[in-house]
């Protein structure tokens, strides 16, 4: 039997090794629970015309439009959802000419960021009708045994068991699954040594990591081209005996507990050791009889600037910067140091160390931190990285494309990766002289990205392979690379003349077309190919003619953020301004969370910002920052954008030298410096292909008084009358009173003033959090329009109030006009005009 190949853990940062298809972007060929619908109205409309079919004794089913081959459900994990799950269930029997089947959990989050398994328990018996059914995958479920229809499968080559809880087995399933080649049991909780193997004559991969192993079967040598993946099992250990009580005088001293606040930057640790609690989350546990006698030691917590933040391609920072010190401090057992970090989908999560000098990656051990030392009072308790150190220094977490790695030996090894199992490496026997280290990385692209910068509608791509060795020589046998098919593309619709394999360097700068230089193979959901080299690997699916230029600048943009800008006044003194860079799909929730205390404009425009990318803003036009601040450059704030963290400055500005009236500035947004010597209207649009221009938001602030303060102006509504006097009219002072009464059906009279939506829009932005001056505001809109109407304005108000269910307004709408008649009526009397008035209204009857 082969000697089992060296893996990373599968089982390692689970919420890391699944795949993230959103149902956005399903491809044609998949389908997703939110299609069963549309597979159960076609499989409907195909029962009742086969059922109304004449002339045919046997009907076959038959859906218009035909399914694809492969179908992904995507699990739905909240409990009102779990009949979709069912109904999908039901349906997929009837698709009997269904070739590859995904039910995988792990597809969504709980409130708290953790993965989900999925729902299912167990198969319904009728899909034994899938014959021609020749992958499952069923990992990160619930199922406690093999369900029984899988006996009935007859082409089943590939079965995906992992991260299940089995704890059962049929007894002569091996019999049943003759040609089955591929088998994933790992985490899956069963004891796999019980397990008939070895008659799976077909078998070819058996995947059984994370298991307890002692001891591999020795019924597996009767299949000597069986490669193994047994890692992460204790194998050639006895099993280990259930720890005694600790006797009285030999149990632990629980540690000293010790919670610091965010002014409490320094404590005192003695020989005892004692646990940590920083402000933040963040925990320190120092052992006993780390240090000989009592210290003093400090923390701080840094600005996550580049001198304390070192990032490679697609790395991502999760925490601030940690300092501890003294820096040449040396402990006599290791400090536990553990930091909290916000959660990174598909990446591997690691602490980062600087010594001053030199920047190092340290052995991470992920964990819930300390219930009593939430991030947020009362909240769950934080996510921490944690990592054991003799020195105290800077540390940071970061996140990076997971690296799987393998040792190769001359008896060859298969690796296979945790965030993709669908990519292998197959390593041949003799391939190396000396034992060599492969590391591999995957990098998943999205379609929609590919086709919106490609410009072709039908463009999709495999995930890119990042594969390097040391030492870096070439193999003497050609290396099997497996990967998946790029999404939407089956080996039953390949169009192979629209199918390229691309051959990248390490800086993946130039790329090379070498599909006519290689030998593809092509199965129902793979493309294999053989090399003897390493360096990256790219399959694009597209029918347009693949160029170096094309590929670099869709890579350049994966390593990309789509960022937005909000610059926001504090509604009780403007002038200090808080500005704001983030992802774009946190910009909704951070405005909100924003309102109650600031004002500001709406976000910017979208702009592509690099993790870790410097830029700078700066005041224009009447507005000054005061130089004072360490951020200050040139009379401009710098600022280093990271996606998961909160990239804010709140300053203090003022109107500029002279300005005694209210000031009406911009902030501007610039990669590098300020442009000179521009005209105006160039000024307002510096947006460009090469410019270093971001984005621009304005910014107004209230006059100076002669004591320096400033004056926050009311809101001024000029006169209005509406109306006429003979007809009564409505003056501001009547809209005032009117407008106190609205309330909340603000809207809705709006709309049936004729006011347009987006006029609405602009009001309630302008008004935030001020229900009363967003009615006002509204009112006299709609008023300075009627101007020229007469009479009829006032007609119209009293409907539009009568149509949006306030007949209460409308009532004392009329009641102010009839007042408004009387008066005006008297005032006619008094002065003997009412003759003539009288004679006025017979005429006009």
């Amino acid at each position: 039997m082969d000697s089992p190949s060296k893996l990373l853990n599968a089982d390692k940062d689970l919420e890391d090794s699944e795949r993230d298809e959103s149902s956005a972007t399903l491809p044609p060929s998949s389908c997703s629970l939110m299609d069963c619908s549309f597979i159960s109205s076609n499989l409907l409309q195909a029962k009742l015309s086969s059922s109304s079919s004449s002339g045919s004794s046997s009907s076959v089913l038959s859906l218009s439009p035909p399914l694809p081959p492969s179908v992904d459900i995507t699990d739905v994990m909240s409990s009102e959802e779990k009949s979709g799950t069912e109904s999908a269930l039901e349906v997929l029997p009837h698709l009997t000419e269904l070739h590859s089947l995904a039910i995988r959990g792990h597809r969504f989050y709980d409130a708290q960021g953790d993965p989900l398994p999925g729902l299912l328990t167990t198969l319904p018996t009728s899909m034994s009708a899938l014959s021609f059914l020749t992958h499952l995958d069923l990992s990160f479920n619930q199922l406690s045994s093999l369900p029984s229809c899988l006996l009935h499968l007859p082409a089943l080559s590939s079965l995906v068991l992992c991260h299940n809880q089995l704890s059962s087995c049929p007894v002569t399933w091996t019999s049943c699954l003759l040609s089955l080649s591929s088998l994933s049991w790992g985490t899956s909780w069963f004891p796999c040594h019980r397990v008939w193997v070895s008659s799976l004559l077909s078998l070819r991969e058996l995947v059984i990591n994370s298991n307890d192993l002692r001891m591999i079967p020795q019924s597996l040598n009767k299949l000597p081209h069986l490669k193994i993946d047994c890692n992460n099992n204790p194998l050639g250990q006895p099993l280990t005996p259930s720890p005694l009580p600790p006797s009285p005088e030999h149990k632990e001293l629980k540690l000293e507990e010790l919670h610091l606040g965010y002014s409490q930057h320094s404590f005192c640790v003695s020989s005892a050791g004692c646990h940590v609690f920083l402000p933040g989350g963040a925990e320190l546990l120092f052992p006993s009889g780390c240090l000989h006698t009592a210290i003093r030691l400090e923390w701080v917590w840094r600005r996550p600037d580049r001198k304390w933040v070192h990032l490679e391609d697609h790395e991502i920072l999760l925490s601030r910067p940690l300092e501890l010190r003294p820096h040449g401090i040396s402990f006599l057992k290791a400090v536990e140091v553990c930091i909290p970090y916000h959660r990174s989908r598909r990446k591997e999560i690691l602490v980062r160390r600087f010594d001053g000098q030199a920047w190092s990656i340290l052995s991470t051990v992920l964990k819930r931190g300390s219930p009593n030392n939430s991030c947020h009072p009362g909240g769950r308790p934080a996510r921490l990285a944690c990592c054991s150190v003799q020195q105290f220094s800077w540390f940071m977490v970061v996140s990076r494309l997971v690296k799987d790695t393998c040792s190769v030996t001359p008896a060859g090894a298969l690796l296979v990766s945790t965030s993709d199992p669908a990519i292998k490496l197959t390593f041949p026997k003799d391939a190396t002289l000396e034992n060599r280290i492969i590391t591999l990385q995957v990098l998943p692209a999205s379609s929609a990205e590919v086709q919106t910068l490609c410009g072709d509608a039908q463009a999709t791509v495999s995930p890119l392979l990042c594969l390097s060795q040391t030492p870096n020589i070439n193999f003497l046998q050609p290396v099997k690379v497996q990967i998946p098919l790029p999404a939407g593309v089956t080996g039953h619709t390949v169009d192979r003349s629209c199918l390229h394999l691309l051959h990248g360097d390490s800086t993946a700068q130039n790329w090379t077309d070498i599909t006519s230089q290689v030998y593809l193979e092509i199965t129902h959901l793979y493309a294999i190919f053989y090399t003897t080299h390493f360096s990256w690997y790219w399959l694009w699916y597209t029918t347009q003619q693949c160029v170096s230029g094309v590929v670099r600048k869709v890579y350049q943009r994966l390593k990309q953020f789509k960022v937005q800008f909000l610059v926001m006044q504090k509604k009780t003194d403007p002038p200090q301004v808080l500005l704001q860079c983030l992802p774009a799909d946190k910009v909704d929730s951070r405005v909100q969370a924003l309102l109650a205390q600031y004002d500001g404009p709406h976000p910017s425009d979208l702009c592509d910002l690099l993790e870790g990318e410097q830029f700078f803003a700066g005041f224009e036009r009447g507005l000054d920052i005061s130089t004072d601040s360490p951020d200050c450059v040139e009379g401009r704030l710098r600022f280093v954008f990271y996606s998961s963290l909160k990239n804010l400055k709140e300053v203090y500005i003022s109107p500029a030298s002279g300005q005694t009236v209210p000031v009406r500035g911009q902030v501007s947004f610039y990669r590098g410096d300020i442009p000179e010597n521009l005209p105006e209207e160039v000024a307002r649009k510096r947006k460009g292909l090469d410019s270093q221009w971001l984005a621009t938001l304005p910014l107004r602030l209230p006059a100076l008084n002669s004591e320096n303060s400033y004056l926050f102006e009311e809101p001024h509504y000029p006169p209005l009358n509406l109306g006429d006097p003979e007809s009564g009219y409505l003056t501001e002072t009547n809209l005032l009173n009117i407008s106190l009464r609205i309330g909340k059906d603000w809207q809705r009279i709006g709309l049936n003033l004729g006011l347009t939506k987006e006029e609405l829009d602009r009001i309630q932005y302008k008004n935030k959090d001020n229900l009363g001056g967003l009615v006002l505001d509204m009112l006299f809109r709609w008023a300075r329009g009627q101007k020229a109407a007469g009479s009829g304005s006032v007609s119209k108000l009293v409907e539009a109030m009568m149509v949006s269910g306030r007949t209460d307004l409308a009532e004392e709408i009329e009641d102010i006009v009839s007042i408004g008649k009387k008066k005006y009526l008297e005032s006619l009397r008094r002065v003997g005009l009412e003759a003539g008035s009288a004679s006025l209204s017979e005429t006009q009857q």
